[in-house]
């Protein structure tokens, strides 16, 4: 039990990173009850968005206070476009169509982008290497904690923060209140619902963005399919925490990554259950957590959308 602080911080950072990847499903959800499923691509081409400026746009030796912030804007913008694209240009059309058919564009805009990257992103192929622009590592007390981890953890409740304040306290958060609640009631008092419907898709976008980046810095390389894998756990978190909240998605993200952390360390020192610990078994500890909180409580954690809720 001595690493059990140190366990608690590697699921604090795994979570954080899903809830802001699961924001992006629940705002997209709440307004449209539609399921992105190209999320998670939207997520690793932010990835190789930062990548794109370090390598090819900054100048060798930048500082890393200069690298760092230019690496997140050029990361957002690539997948603010790719967001607000399929927005426009895939789910728009369809917003009328049967559930089934933005489903199934979903998940071919998903094996689209991966491949797009695959085919003709520079030696995307292999695992391209992400910039370590610190290596510095913080101990406190018996808790190590390295800067990729410390990035995630300090901006997680940064972007949550100031999207709840967007959310309650601008004209557009009430509006997007307002279109979540009822599109057609809103578009007849003057809202620009597909205007707000973009709003959501580029947030979640910019979230996106942020968690690629951290990803990036701790694990020290990307890879085209690591949307996939990072994307359903996030859709998962967001689940967990109530689909549609805003806040259920980080609470949603930041109980799996603790979850998954604290049973693959520890579950296999319970007799009987040796072969169910390890990193290999954390995809279904995930899903075991999901099924048991659905059980006893159908509607998540939270469980209200964004209307209710902000």
């Amino acid at each position: 039990m001595h690493t059990l602080p140190q366990q608690l911080a590697n699921g604090l950072f795994l979570g954080s990173m899903y809830g802001l990847i699961a924001i992006g499903y629940t705002m997209v959800y709440g307004i449209v009850q539609l399921i992105n499923f190209a999320h998670g691509e939207i997520f690793m081409t932010g990835g190789f968005g930062a990548l794109t400026v370090y390598f090819y746009v900054l100048p060798d030796g930048t500082s890393m206070w200069i690298a760092l912030p230019a690496m997140l804007i050029g990361g957002a913008l690539v997948a603010v476009l790719i967001a607000v694209g399929a927005e426009r240009f895939a789910y728009r059309p369809l917003r009328g169509a049967p559930r089934l058919a933005p489903l199934i564009t979903a998940i071919g805009l998903s094996l689209a982008l991966q491949q797009v990257v695959f085919n003709y992103f520079p030696d995307a192929k292999n695992d391209r290497t992400f910039p370590q622009l610190t290596s510095q590592t913080y101990d406190l007390g018996s808790v190590h904690v390295q800067s990729g981890q410390l990035f995630v953890i300090i901006a997680a409740p940064i972007c949550m923060a100031a999207l709840g304040f967007f959310v309650r306290l601008s004209r557009t958060g009430r509006a997007m209140q307002a279109t979540a609640q009822d599109p057609d009631t809103a578009q007849l008092m003057g809202i620009d619902t597909n205007r707000i419907i973009v709003i959501a898709f580029a947030i979640g976008g910019i979230f996106a963005a942020v968690a690629a980046v951290a990803y990036g810095l701790r694990y020290g390389q990307i890879k085209y399919d690591m949307g996939f894998q990072m994307g359903l756990k996030a859709f998962t978190a967001a689940v967990l925490g109530g689909i549609g909240n805003i806040y259920g998605a980080m609470l949603g993200g930041v109980v799996l990554g603790l979850a998954e952390t604290l049973a693959t360390a520890y579950i296999d020192g319970i007799p009987g259950m040796q072969q169910l610990g390890g990193g290999s078994w954390a995809p279904v500890w995930a899903f075991v957590l999901l099924i048991v909180v659905l059980l006893v409580r159908p509607q998540g954690l939270l469980g209200e959308r964004v209307a209710d809720r902000a």
